[in-house]
């Protein structure tokens, strides 16, 4: 380990929605160019990274973190390269909105943690999570469902064409926004007689009201959805305000917050629940059709709902057959942007 310390290092950073992941790797010899693994040697999380919608005081104490945490003090004088995936910073296609802001704020995140002179390189997060795949390979396609939903086609590691991540309010279907939203909406809908009921009702409540609030207006607080009682027409219309009010106080993210609950009340046998799941899973799929996919081409899987493990992964994945992919479900795009940086020597 001693001779590997010993030798330049790279940074690999992944800052999307939620939060943002520093990878500390090895620039090993003779990778530049070429598809070497990417061995991880330490690992760091900030706060989230969007480009777009996080202020430049607060993405660069989020990086400034991510970055101490990855590399110990005695290892930043080795660090040759750096590169940053960011939700809201890809180049290639349209204006680069938020590309110059995640350099900048980078270059002072490194800087705050003594990393000076390394060569820097920002790009979207789609990128990253391309090149997470097996070789890092340059073209391919990549979709990707957490807080948010995008799918993209790189070309020459450039965007050439993007289906979809408009925001949480335009767009982002199938994403943690889309399911948060449409949990709420089935709360709703259960109280007001439009839909059936569901244990949906309960946990909005939990997520938005302060705590034994549906209880005191006649709710039992079980999550299973079985034997309830109901609340009467005017403790659910009472029920219905409160939530409402709460959901437009709070911020988004709040909202995307709320998939957690959709995923866990599928996984408990709400009926519901299942549907939004599976609605969720078809509207990622069509996004990816938009992208006229060729057999053969690499697809990265990515995100809080589409990694490994993911709560939508087999579901996405089974909607895939016979397209002929070759699947690649990523963790995130750590690994891959630390691949990138080495592409800087």
């Amino acid at each position: 380990m001693s001779e590997i310390y010993s030798r330049p290092l790279v940074i690999g950073i992944d800052a999307g929605g939620t939060s943002s992941r520093a990878y500390l790797a090895e620039a090993a010899p003779g990778t530049a160019g070429g598809p070497a693994e990417v061995v991880v040697l330490g690992r760091g999380t900030g706060g989230p990274g969007n480009a777009l919608s996080v202020g430049r005081a607060e993405l660069t104490r989020h990086l400034t973190d991510a970055v101490a945490q990855a590399v110990p003090a005695d290892l930043r004088g080795r660090v040759a390269a750096v590169y940053g995936g960011f939700a809201g910073a890809a180049e290639g296609l349209g204006a680069e909105r938020g590309h110059g802001l995640a350099l900048s704020c980078l270059a002072d995140a490194l800087a705050a943690n003594g990393i000076t002179g390394a060569a820097i390189g920002v790009g979207g997060d789609t990128e990253v999570a391309l090149a997470s795949a097996p070789g890092a390979p340059g073209d391919g396609l990549v979709l990707i469902a957490g807080t948010g939903a995008i799918a993209t086609r790189l070309t020459g590691r450039r965007r050439s064409a993007v289906v979809d991540g408009h925001g949480w309010l335009l767009g982002d279907e199938g994403s943690g926004f889309w399911l948060g939203g449409r949990a709420v909406r089935a709360a709703l809908e259960a109280l007001d007689g439009r839909g059936p009921w569901t244990s949906l009702v309960a946990r909005v409540a939990a997520h938005y009201l302060p705590p034994g609030a549906y209880e005191r207006l006649g709710g039992t607080g079980r999550l299973d959805g079985a034997e309830r009682p109901l609340p009467d027409g005017e403790a659910r219309a009472d029920l219905s305000e409160a939530i409402v009010t709460s959901a437009y106080e709070q911020t988004p993210a709040r909202l995307a917050q709320l998939s957690r609950q959709a995923v866990e009340a599928a996984d408990e046998g709400d009926a519901v629940a299942l549907r939004l799941l599976d609605g969720a899973a078809d509207l990622l799929v069509a996004t990816v059709r938009a992208l006229e996919p060729r057999p053969g081409e690499p697809l990265v899987l990515t995100g809080g709902l589409l990694g490994p493990g993911g709560p939508l992964l087999d579901r996405v994945v089974a909607r895939l057959d016979g397209l002929a992919l070759r699947v690649f479900p990523v963790a995130n795009g750590g690994v891959g942007a630390a691949a990138l940086a080495r592409l800087l020597l």
